[in-house]
């Protein structure tokens, strides 16, 4: 029995045998406080005569349909998965159940708000849950069309992946008030991890912004009404209007969804999630009071990293979760980078230079590091293995690897990549491949040695003045612990700032350079120290003959 779990084996199996081509969902929310009644018909390719399941963590399982033939569901379900034996080369399967609402932030989750006693409902998916709210091939590699039907009381609002449909009928429930049914459209073909569902009485703020294409996408915040007078929609649009045209310009790809909707949910257990058009985002996120220009500038570089998800994850998504570091280490890079270049948060590298990148360098050096990439053999070892290496490491290590091959060739390699794998999915070499295309830079090394490593780097100058106070020589000199010693490549920039006539500190001089990393060789340190390092030295020459400046400082 596995449990809840999925183990990539399992996983690569299944996607050799199967390929899926829809999903017609069918919610009722009107069934009470606990659960809710799903009917999943998916529609799948598979190896003639194979066997394989579908995961479904249900209440109960009322029926199993296979290509027509009924299954026992006291036979093939356990309450987590479905087996299906004797597969046909083309396989249409429905799945009658009933789930549970989730009160964790997992699956379909209910809460009801005190103020007004009203239920809402919200999704999240992330990593291993939609098989929470119908039956499922839970895996990002075996994507497809996702059609929701919706029964609900007829007060509340329905949001999913695709534009909200007008209700296409209006009953008596049970509980004697209207109840509705809303028909979404198809998805594009996604993974599932990134389809959802919001519904209840959320209200809402809606406007619209031109894409690059021309399309008019509509654009709308929600919120429970209990906190709609604390909503600055206003600024949430802007800040995505900015988004909007930053990451457009950038990734030479248009908005790839039909509408962009947020909604600020109650006990999220994240900041954010990027489902497809209907992101869901942390509640505090609705500042209630005064807050500090740090928080404001935290939101907003959430806002821009849901929207860049868009395109790096939603659009073209990893194909197993060993690659979710990149997928949220890219969002990040690409979030501060649109902040900086193209809203009012023109300080926010300092932000993460300050915030996150000494968070990394602090999880660096704990006796519980691990290198950025690590193998993750099933859904277990994600939540054992993403942490601040995988997050904030990963976020400054991908900021170093676009220095190492330029901006303007990393942003073109991205563009490729976008261009050659929409709607499909990819491994950190599908990227890595467009770069090295770009740049002319071999990554394989580079990836080694930042991604399969532990440990910090320590990058000091090493410079010589004659008499006068004139530079004679100037190094950079990389050196790295015994216990993790390698020494990688670096490109970063020097600069040399002295004091103005006004007193102003101003930079002199700047040089950017490669710092390289040969194999390591061993520099004893005094008696007193325990510890043995690696060195390297790299000398920057178009230095000498200057004067030595009053600081000295150098970033990646």
């Amino acid at each position: 029995m596995p449990g809840l779990n999925l183990t990539r084996a399992e996983a690569g199996q299944r996607a050799e045998l199967l390929t899926v081509t829809s999903y017609d969902v069918t919610l009722d929310l009107t069934k009470g406080a606990t659960v809710f009644g799903s009917t999943t018909v998916v529609k799948f390719s598979a190896a003639e005569g194979s066997s394989s399941f579908i995961d479904a963590i249900t209440e109960t399982v009322h029926s199993v349909t296979l290509n027509g033939t009924e299954l026992d569901p006291a036979v093939v379900s356990d309450g987590v998965r479905i087996q299906l034996p004797g597969l046909a080369a083309e396989n249409e399967l429905k799945v009658v159940a009933d789930a549970p609402y989730m009160n964790t932030g997992e699956g379909l989750h209910r809460f009801v708000d005190p103020v007004d006693n009203e239920a809402y409902l919200y999704t999240q998916f992330e990593v291993p849950d939609s098989r929470r709210m119908f039956a499922v091939f839970e895996q990002p590699d075996l994507k497809a069309a996702f059609t929701f039907t919706v029964t609900a009381p007829s007060h509340w609002d329905l949001i999913s992946n695709s534009p909200t449909p007008v209700p296409l009928e209006t009953t008596p429930g049970d509980d004697g008030g209207a109840r509705s049914v809303w028909h979404f459209a198809p998805t594009p073909r996604i993974s599932s991890y990134v389809t959802a569902l919001i519904a209840g009485p959320y209200q809402s703020v809606r406007s619209k912004v031109t894409s690059s294409d021309g399309r008019v996408i509509p654009l709308g915040v929600f919120a429970r009404k209990s906190l709609m007078q604390y909503l600055d929609a206003d600024n949430i649009f802007e800040l995505t209007r900015q988004g909007f045209e930053f990451f457009e310009a950038q990734f030479g790809f248009p908005y790839p969804f039909e509408k962009y909707d947020q909604l600020f949910v109650p006990e999220f257990n994240a900041g954010a999630m990027e489902n497809a058009g209907a992101v869901t985002i942390l509640e505090g996120y609705v500042f209630r009071g005064k807050v500090t220009d740090a928080q404001i500038e935290r939101r907003a570089i959430t806002v821009l990293h849901e929207l860049a998800h868009m395109w790096f994850g939603d659009l073209v998504t990893m194909r197993w979760w060993n690659d979710l570091w990149l997928n949220e280490s890219f969002a990040e890079y690409m979030s501060h980078l649109a902040a900086v270049e193209n809203t009012e948060f023109d300080r926010a590298w300092t932000t993460f230079a300050s915030v996150e990148k000494s968070w990394a360098y602090r999880q660096d050096q704990l006796p519980t590091t691990h290198p950025i990439f690590a193998e993750i053999n099933d859904l277990q070892d994600v939540e054992v293995n993403f942490d601040g290496i995988t997050y904030a490491k990963g976020a400054s290590v991908l900021r170093q690897l676009v220095a190492w091959v330029g901006p303007e060739q990393f942003m073109a390699g991205v563009r490729e990549y976008f261009q050659k794998h929409a709607w499909q999915n990819t491994e950190l070499v599908d990227l890595m491949k467009e770069l090295e295309a770009a740049s002319g830079r071999d990554l394989d090394q580079w990836g080694k040695l930042w991604l399969e490593t532990a440990g910090v780097n320590t990058l000091s100058p090493e410079i010589e003045v004659d008499a006068d106070g004139t530079i004679t020589s100037f190094a950079i000199v990389q050196t790295a612990i015994d216990e993790q010693p390698t020494l990688r490549p670096h490109r970063l920039a020097v600069g040399f700032y002295d004091l103005s006539a006004e007193g102003k500190l101003e930079r002199t001089h700047r040089e950017e350079l490669d710092v390289d990393a040969p194999g390591p060789t061993s520099l004893p340190l005094p008696e007193r120290r325990v510890r043995t390092w690696s060195c390297s030295t790299t000398t920057i020459s178009p230095t000498q003959g200057a004067p030595r400046p009053r600081i000295l400082g150098h970033c990646e």
